[in-house]
């Protein structure tokens, strides 16, 4: 077994990125503050070919240096758009057909392991700021929340680890 290098992998250029099928998620990232999460959740994104990217209230945008060194140009692949406020960004997709859900530690959530995603249904999925989660006023305006379990002492993941492992859970359910 070798290792495959660049030219094996058989990567879509940005244009066939924009045409090809996209897993029906939107990423809403509510007041996350770091650039470097900010640009690891674009890079995901690209990897799971999320519809877009929604970055709400203080949640940097690009261009930017910061988000760019982890990113690595999946700022130019997945679609994204900037929000003021987060409740604006969630009418918009709940009026364009969105099953809201914050990924989000909270009473009657859903744990991950038993949500089963509906391939008739599109999804915008929550993730919120790395210290205070998704934000009070966000939580009243959800459709579901969506719980990943966890069995040690810190019940807490980096912003970017639950939504890999989130994307990764739908993707997969999703026969994508």
């Amino acid at each position: 077994m070798h290792k495959l290098k660049l030219d094996e992998l058989n990567r879509v250029s940005v244009p066939e990125f924009k045409e090809q099928k996209k897993l029906p998620v939107v990423v809403v990232l509510d007041n996350v503050r770091s650039m470097h999460n900010i640009g690891s959740v674009f890079r995901t994104g690209d990897g799971f070919a999320v519809e877009q990217i929604y970055l709400c209230g203080i949640t940097a945008h690009p261009p930017h240096r910061e988000i760019e060194k982890t990113a690595l140009g999946a700022t130019q692949s997945v679609n994204w758009k900037y929000f003021t406020h987060t409740l604006d960004a969630i009418t918009e997709l709940r009026n364009s057909g969105y099953r809201i859900i914050a990924i989000e530690q909270a009473e009657n959530s859903t744990m991950l392991n038993e949500f089963i995603p509906k391939d008739t249904e599109k999804y915008a999925l929550i993730f919120g700021n790395e210290v205070n989660g998704v934000g009070d006023e966000i939580m009243e305006n959800i459709d579901a929340c969506i719980e990943i379990p966890q069995f040690g002492t810190k019940h807490s993941f980096n912003v970017v680890v639950s939504a890999g492992i989130v994307l990764w859970d739908f993707f997969a359910k999703l026969n994508f």
